[in-house]
């Protein structure tokens, strides 16, 4: 038998950085995985779709051209090679997913490819071979939330429904697309295809999409995919799908919604399966209860990523594998969930950290609430992307910062400025002081700094 200091089950973004951060503290480390190293994200998620949002992008500023002075440019001879962009897709996704085993051959990662069934806490089964481990993390992720609901199955079956990994899978775009659901996925899909030029209608139960997100900025995103064409319809209830389409009840009244294809998109619900004789204690939601060090309810077993309910995201769980890893190798480490960015691919991106507006008033908080706006940026005004702007939420007591949520065409990198601030409690003093280079989007940072100290320079 194979014997080893840990064994990771699950090869994502939180399993293989565990497994490459323990080997790298001297571990002897085996990972199971059942399908290709990197997980849902690397495969058929983050990755992959950031890769077609920017041909999407590209595609959009093309036909922009004579806005930035160039014409001769024919746009209605412009358009998408589906299978072209898959290929690309594809390439960019092979090359990480290879470099992922490369780091495994030179940490001395054991893989072990195959179903793993979870013996007891030391012991796994992977293709009638047992592995034995000192410790265990898991990380089998989640998977699709499909609700019951009536004609779901049935249209399942037929192909008309997809998933987010069937989007990525499609053999050409969608004429008509009706995405069900208003999160994360939905939305940045609803920018995707919009942009490529299918006419999509978006589901959503609440009143508004992206319901977990800074307000203001999805309040202006909302208008602004509306504006683009995009059909958002909020405040409804789902009663059925069938071939013949969507069926919702819109305030009071019925309405059906036909497409090509229909895209759910309700959320995650944990991966158990391999998993059920360690008797795991589950939060209600049926997640895996973890603490701070990533423990659960048995020792030497750790739970991280999507399995565990605190973030979906995969830079939470590869910050939870760095954590479990240390602790499992004789460092004190825990996570701290209070500064964990936020990032939307959208058109333009949002990113936040931190509390809101509204969260750091129900709190207690003593605050001042600054903004400044893209369009009283040079940088902004040259590339012709001023929808947006920096909010800082900030503590009046100390100017420590509590929040900072970011609307702008490059926002998801623009937001590390703002986690490096608030993991070393800065304040909107050092941050306003801060030498921001010009011409740069990040200005708008260091204004909405201005603006929290006294006032910003350039409104």
């Amino acid at each position: 038998m194979n014997k080893y200091d840990l064994i990771v089950i699950g090869g994502g973004p939180g399993g293989y950085v565990a497994a490459i951060k323990a080997a790298q503290l001297g571990g002897k480390v085996a990972v199971v995985e059942k399908e290709k190293l990197g997980g849902v994200c690397l495969n058929w998620g983050c990755i992959p779709t950031k890769t077609l949002l920017k041909t999407a992008k590209l595609y959009e500023d093309i036909l922009r051209g004579e806005e930035f002075g160039i014409v001769g440019i024919d746009n209605s001879d412009v358009k998408v090679d589906w299978n072209l962009l898959s290929k690309r897709k594809d390439k960019v996704v092979k090359k990480l997913v290879s470099g992922i085993y490369m780091l495994f051959k030179k940490n001395k990662v054991d893989l072990f490819e195959g179903m793993g069934k979870v013996l007891d806490k030391n012991k796994v089964e992977v293709n009638g071979e047992v592995i034995i481990g000192d410790n265990l993390i898991i990380a089998t992720g989640a998977k699709d939330n499909l609700p019951p609901i009536d004609g779901l199955e049935t249209v399942l079956e037929s192909g008309k429904i997809i998933n987010s990994k069937g989007a990525l899978q499609l053999e050409e775009i969608p004429k008509d697309l009706v995405i069900v659901g208003g999160g994360v996925i939905a939305v940045e899909f609803a920018t995707l295809f919009n942009s490529l030029g299918s006419k999509v209608t978006l589901i959503q139960r609440s009143n508004r999409i992206l319901s977990s997100t800074e307000k203001e900025m999805v309040t202006t995103l909302q208008k602004y995919l509306i504006r683009k064409g995009i059909n958002i319809v909020t405040d409804t209830k789902l009663k059925s799908v069938t071939e013949d389409g969507v069926l919702i009840d819109h305030k009071g009244e019925e309405k059906l919604f036909k497409g090509d294809k229909y895209l759910i998109s309700l959320g995650l619900k944990p991966q158990l399966k391999g998993i059920e004789n360690l008797n795991l204690e589950l939060d209600s939601k049926g997640f895996v209860k973890t603490n701070e060090r990533m423990e659960t309810n048995i020792k030497g077993v750790y739970a991280i990523g999507d399995l565990n309910g605190k973030f979906a995201l995969a830079h939470v769980a590869s910050a939870e594998g760095i954590v479990a890893a240390e602790n499992i190798m004789g460092r004190d480490s825990t996570m701290n969930y209070n500064i964990v960015p936020s990032c939307i691919y959208t058109f333009p991106e949002l990113a936040s950290v931190g509390l809101t507006e509204e969260e750091a008033k129900e709190k207690g908080y003593d605050i001042t609430v600054s903004k400044f706006p893209l369009a009283a940026n040079g940088k902004a005004l040259a590339e012709g992307e001023t929808l947006g702007f920096a909010k800082i939420i900030s503590d009046n007591k100390y100017g420590e910062i509590l929040g900072v949520h970011i609307m702008a065409s490059n926002a998801t990198d623009m937001i590390s400025e703002a986690i490096v601030a608030m993991q070393i409690e800065g304040t909107v003093y050092d941050v306003a002081k801060a030498i921001h280079p010009h011409p740069t989007l990040s200005e708008i940072v260091m204004e909405a700094a201005f603006g929290a100290v006294d006032k910003p320079i350039h409104i």
